[in-house]
């Protein structure tokens, strides 16, 4: 692991160590607490269904609609997330992984990390519109907040900066042959040996109009569904939080952990956010922090056995490999 990835973990994890005891570790705790088992299964039902919808925006690029590629697309997103959220990697191992996973169940090594390649290009194209909306719907608390309100004009300004640059990631990614194998070298240098290969399944998927936008649609229907979450979690704790204040407070997040995606695991990011933005709905900082620990709980319940189920896959497919001849 690079030292700069570790030294990133090391302040977040400071970070958050510092915000827990700031606020208050019992408050915290006791609002954890609160929710029950039977609140946290209801909580981690509701991430899997999340994870389906972005999965589903996966498996909208693709060229081969039959229903086990949903499932297998739906299993490496989830294995993309946990890899993300989990292990000590940043935000694009976890990709490279959950692209791994999709190879693992018969799409080709190819068309698996293309179709990866462009399914980021689409969830960002979404993130950048579920962003604004979010900024859109909590606008005015921002500027009555003394302390975010300085940053507001900011944020507006880079969230619309954000749209060139993903247009010029597709442009490179469709005409850029050369780009497209320099990609591929780096991303998966054992699993596709012919880089050709990822570039001609990389300007498949980009010559459909109709599947690029079915998939971005599709990822902004995740986010917005993502914002249940964070109501259904403050519902559970006992606060009051409408539907349209969870989807700016997980817009925002979004936006801060997309910025910080050099940190692993968002660590002390998110709980720093959380804690910042729900003081401006009139939830005290302590709801924040546990609906941050309640999301970390539920990646660790639901990610472990994935993981698990990954490695597995990596070892039968190691065990069945037929060996080379020379």
């Amino acid at each position: 692991m690079k030292a700069g990835v570790i030294a990133a973990a090391l302040l977040g994890l400071a970070l958050a160590v510092w915000l827990l005891l700031h606020v208050g570790a019992a408050s915290v705790f006791a609002a954890i607490a609160s929710v029950g088992i039977g609140g946290f299964a209801l909580i981690c039902l509701t991430g899997l269904g999340v994870v389906a919808i972005m999965g589903s925006g996966w498996f909208a690029l693709l060229p081969d609609h039959r229903p086990r590629n949903l499932v297998s697309c739906i299993i490496g997103r989830q294995t993309r997330d946990s890899a993300g959220d989990i292990l000590p990697f940043s935000q694009f191992g976890g990709m490279v992984i959950g692209a791994r996973a999709l190879s693992l169940r018969g799409i080709p090594a190819p068309m698996a990390f293309a179709s990866m390649a462009a399914d980021v290009t689409t969830e960002l194209m979404a993130q950048i519109a579920f962003i604004a909306i979010g900024i859109a719907l909590c606008l005015t608390e921002l500027r009555a907040s003394a302390t975010l309100a300085p940053y507001v004009n900011g944020l507006i300004l880079g969230t619309f900066l954000l749209v060139p640059g993903i247009a010029a990631l597709v442009v490179l990614q469709k005409r850029g042959s050369a780009l497209a194998e320099r990609m591929a070298g780096r991303l998966l240098p054992a699993a596709v040996k012919h880089t050709a290969a990822f570039a001609q399944a990389l300007t498949t998927l980009y010559a459909s109009p109709i599947r690029l936008a079915a998939s971005a649609t599709t990822h902004l229907l995740a986010w917005l569904a993502s914002a249940t979450i964070v109501w259904l979690s403050v519902r559970l704790i006992g606060g009051h939080l409408s539907l349209p204040s969870a989807i700016a407070i997980e817009a925002l997040l979004a936006g801060l952990r997309s910025a910080t995606v050099f940190v692993p695991s968002a660590i002390g990011v998110q709980e720093a956010g959380y804690a910042a933005l729900m003081p401006l709905f009139g939830l005290g900082p302590e709801i924040g922090l546990a609906v941050s620990l309640l999301r970390r709980a539920r990646d660790i319940v639901i990610g472990v056995p994935v993981l698990l189920a990954w490695q597995a896959m990596e070892g039968r497919r190691a065990l069945t490999r037929p060996v080379e001849s020379g």
